[in-house]
This record gives C-alpha cells, sequence and structure tokens, in this order.
C-alpha cells in the first residue's frame, strides 16, 4: 500500500498529555502544521509532539492488530492517548458517534475529525466485525470527508466481509471502483450484494458472469425494481430509453447513483447527503456545480479552504446571481486585499463577509484571509469587522497583540480578546451566552458528568461526550456550554474551547 501524504491542518489543544493541533478538515495537498503544547493535565500521561513539526503519514500494514483500532493519526500526532478508547464499549461509542450534529460548530467539528481518525488501542469488547471502525467511518461520510474514510478502510485492509460493502461505496463516491470491483469479481464471497457482483463483472468485461448473475438474481427476486432497470440498461447501454429511467430512489445509494450517471443522466447533488458532492468535483458539472460542491464540503470540514478561494478565483463569473455573485465579491475582495490598498479593502469586506456568512463560511474565510488583513492599517470602522475575522481564524492569538482599539470599542471586542488569551472577565460579560462562556474558564475541572468517564480511563469518550454536548447545548443550553467547555479544558483541549468559545460568540447562526 503506497503511503498517503495527509494534511492536517490544526486544531486539538495541547498539553503534555494532549498537545493541540489545529486539524483542518483533510487537504491530502498540504504539510501538517502544529501549534504548541499548553498545560498538563492531571487524566492522563503522554509525551506531545514536537513544535513545528511537518511530516507525511505513511499507511502500513496493521499486521494482527483489531480492525477498530487503525487510524490514519498516530498518538504522536495528535497526542491524544493510545488508550483514548481502550476503556468504552462499542455501544457506548456507536452510540455517540450517531449523535454528530451535521452542523457541528467549526472548532468542534475539527476535534471529531482528530477523534474519528485517530490511531487507538480497540474499545474493550471489539471484534472482527470492526462495529466501531465502520461507526466512524460513517460519521466521516455524514461530513462528505470520502477520501479520508477510504483511505481509513484501505488502512485497516478492506478485503474482508464485515468491510467490502462499505469500501466499495466509498469506491463509488471517490470514482476509484476499478481495483474493488476486480478483487470482487476473483472474490465474490467478499460481497452478498448482488447488484455489487453484477456492476464489477460488468465493469471488468466479464458479460457473460454480469448477465448470468443478473438474470438469477433478478429471478430470484434479489434485486430492487430500481436496481433492475438501472443494471438491465448498464449492461445493455442499446436498450437506455431517457424516458423510461426510474425515479430516483430515496435514500439513494452509492450505486444507484453511478448507475444513473452511466446511463447519461447524472443526479444532481444538492438534495442528496454530502458524500455526492464529490461527484461534483470530478471536472465534468460545471463550475457552478463544482462550486456549489466545494462550499459544502469546506463548510463541513471536508475540504480545505484553499481549494474553494482556488474555485473563487479560477475565471471570470459566467452570469450573475446567486453563486455568481459570490463570486465576483470575492474576487473583488482578493483584488483589493492583494492590491494592499486599505481604502479599496474597506470598502469590499463587508460584502464579502456577507456573502461567506450567508453561506456559513465564515471561519473558511477567516482561516484564508486574517493574516493578509492584520497586515493592511485598516480604517477605524472596518477594525472591528476584522478583528472578528481575526478571532475565528487559527492565529486568534495574535488578535491579541495586533488589535488597535476604536474609540467605539465597547466590553464584546475586550470580552473576546480576554478570551482569545484564555482569561475572560465576567465582569465584561453582558449576555447570558458570555457569562456562560467565562464561568467555564474560571472553573477548575471537568463538568461532573464527563469526570466520572475520565476516572474510568474512558477519555475519548468523555471528550467526544463534551463535543456533542456543546454542539447541542449551543443552541441555548448554557450550562451545557459551561460544562462542555470546561471539560475540554481540564482534558487539556484549551486551544479547541477557546476557539470554540469565540464562534459561539461571533458566529450568529449560534447565538
Amino acid at each position: 500500500m503506497k503511503p498517503i501524504s495527509i494534511c492536517l491542518a490544526l486544531i486539538c489543544a495541547g498539553s503534555a498529555g494532549l498537545a493541540e493541533q489545529p486539524l483542518s478538515a483533510i487537504d491530502w495537498l498540504n504539510d501538517m502544521a502544529t501549534l504548541p503544547a499548553a498545560q498538563p493535565n492531571p487524566y492522563f500521561d503522554g509525551t506531545p509532539p514536537a513544535e513545528g513539526g511537518a511530516g507525511t503519514i505513511l499507511v502500513q500494514p496493521l499486521g494482527d492488530a483489531k480492525p477498530d483500532a487503525v487510524g490514519l493519526l498516530p498518538s504522536s500526532v495528535t497526542s491524544l492517548p493510545e488508550t483514548l478508547w481502550q476503556a468504552s464499549s462499542i455501544s457506548d461509542l456507536t452510540a455517540l458517534l450517531a449523535r454528530i450534529p451535521p452542523d457541528a460548530l467549526p472548532a468542534i467539528q475539527t476535534l471529531y475529525y482528530s477523534l474519528l481518525l485517530a490511531e487507538a488501542e480497540a474499545p474493550i469488547n471489539s471484534g472482527p466485525e470492526a462495529v466501531f471502525l465502520k461507526a466512524r467511518v460513517r460519521a466521516l461520510v455524514d461530513f462528505g470527508a470520502v477520501e479520508p474514510a477510504f483511505a481509513l478502510l484501505n488502512r485497516a485492509g478492506p478485503e474482508t466481509k464485515p468491510l467490502f460493502d462499505q469500501w466499495f461505496d466509498l469506491a463509488l463516491l471517490s470514482g476509484d471502483e476499478n481495483k474493488v470491483c476486480t478483487i470482487l469479481r476473483d472474490q465474490p464471497g467478499l460481497s452478498n450484494s448482488y447488484p455489487a457482483r453484477i456492476y464489477c463483472a460488468a465493469l471488468a468485461g466479464d458479460w457473460p458472469t454480469a448477465a448470468l448473475t443478473y438474470g438469477s438474481a433478478n429471478a430470484l427476486g434479489l434485486l430492487s425494481k430500481d436496481e433492475a432497470e438501472l443494471l438491465a440498461q448498464f449492461l445493455d447501454p442499446e436498450t437506455i430509453d431517457m424516458s423510461a429511467l426510474p425515479t430516483p430512489p430515496h435514500p439513494m445509494t452509492p450505486l444507484i447513483f453511478r448507475l444513473y450517471e452511466a446511463a447519461g443522466a447524472p443526479l444532481p447533488t444538492q438534495g442528496l447527503p454530502s458524500a455526492y458532492a464529490m461527484a461534483d468535483l470530478r471536472g465534468a458539472s460545471g463550475w457552478k456545480a463544482e462550486i456549489e460542491a466545494a462550499e459544502r464540503l469546506t463548510r463541513s470540514g471536508a475540504m480545505a479552504p484553499n481549494r474553494l478561494i482556488g474555485l473563487y478565483t479560477s475565471r471570470k463569473p459566467a452570469a450573475s446571481g446567486g453563486v455568481w455573485d459570490r463570486v465576483s465579491v470575492v474576487q473583488r475582495f482578493d483584488a483589493a486585499l492583494t492590491s494592499g490598498n486599505a481604502d479599496a479593502v474597506a470598502k469590499t469586506l463587508p460584502k464579502a463577509w456577507d456573502m461567506m456568512r450567508g453561506q456559513g463560511l465564515e471561519v473558511a474565510f477567516a482561516q484564508l484571509f486574517s493574516g493578509p488583513l492584520q497586515a493592511i492599517d485598516l480604517p477605524p470602522d472596518t477594525r472591528p469587522l476584522a478583528l472578528k475575522i481575526g478571532l475565528l481564524s487559527t492565529d486568534y492569538k495574535s488578535e491579541t497583540q495586533n488589535y488597535q482599539a476604536a474609540d467605539g470599542d465597547g466590553g464584546d471586542e475586550k470580552f473576546m480578546l480576554g478570551l482569545a488569551r484564555g482569561t475572560p472577565d465576567l465582569r465584561l460579560a453582558n449576555t447570558d451566552m458570555q457569562t456562560a462562556i467565562a464561568l467555564a474558564f474560571a472553573a477548575t475541572g471537568p463538568a461532573r458528568n464527563h469526570k466520572m468517564l475520565l476516572q474510568d480511563g474512558k477519555i475519548g469518550e468523555a471528550i467526544l461526550s463534551a463535543a456533542i454536548g456543546l454542539d447541542r447545548a449551543s443552541s441555548g443550553n448554557l450550562e451545557g456550554t459551561t460544562q462542555a467547555l470546561a471539560t475540554l479544558r481540564a482534558v487539556g483541549l484549551e486551544n479547541t474551547a477557546r476557539r470554540a468559545a469565540l464562534q459561539l460568540l461571533i458566529l450568529e447562526r449560534y447565538q
């Protein structure tokens, strides 16, 4: 298996036991970056990774390791302990994974990626069925993160009956099914799916086997009506009649999706789960569909922001309205920023921010542009917005040194700057959310319900529970906000806690 270069652009807070590294979605092209370690925590021991390091993560066989222990990120990279899941039961962990919301707070979304991709000892009752691994893969796919999910299964050695069907689906979604189909053709017992066997036999050019399997499966009622119609046309393209194609089923499956594509009737991905948006990035769907897919995947953390800005700026917009307005506005702002003209930046920034905010892409925008914005001497009335953007970036701490206060600045700016330093002032809190955050940063230990898990050695379960609790607390449960942030800080995830708290204050959709 060849090495896979993984970009993890940061977020995991640091401590001697858990040095936090910003993990930005998964960009498979960039170098890995790290952040400085934070204070030790009392719940587990460990050694933080070297600061400033960068490297390539190699995909290698695991030998006799349990598949549930497989990960792409070793403990030396994440500083999550190898015992992360070891004391927890699979049923408890999979129940938590099923509760991960699709629209997670960006800082917590990043933490989810760290947890889902971490290499660690398997849960106590793991077996060859790889139940926990498959649950992690499902959670990644729900985010639209097909590439890391596919790599995770490749790392595990997916040529087994428990893993093969999931591997096949991901191969279809990524457009990389040839190898998988060759394996299934040679080892049909790996899957009980007759549609998969038929499709792969045909793809490999073994038409007699495909036709024979189709006839038998159809006669025995082993194919759904949609599968029977679409596979018949796949096996004999001359029979394709666009008007006779069945109505797309719900829920959609990767194979049905690809069969529509093979019939010359590719389905729009907007109403489908995020994983299907990958199909619009293969260069065959048009620029508009490609941009919309990239926006969607960037929002879910499955794509790095720099790829999105590359699409925004790759050519002139073809029309106006909708996505084209966003392209035009971002291009004008990017040009102003490149010119270094402070007045031009001040004029174009608010509109660009509003456009990105409307798409839930504020954090991606901040990650792309906060650094260049800091280098511009902006007019006083633009600085508060630039401050918010800077505080949403992974380099938020630099704002505490660089921000030039304006006369009109009030308690909100001062509170957020204190939060960025890790010391929000309760006396400056003028909203219930600010109060909840200040109380969390004044706490000296984890929330009671998480403390019991930590004392039992259920470290990953406690972190996952706190993360999910914070996502759900952002909708109004302020006590839950305090508890979740306190626990994240107690286990050394200080950077995650600060970024999550800043996002709760700045991102309007969480207020």
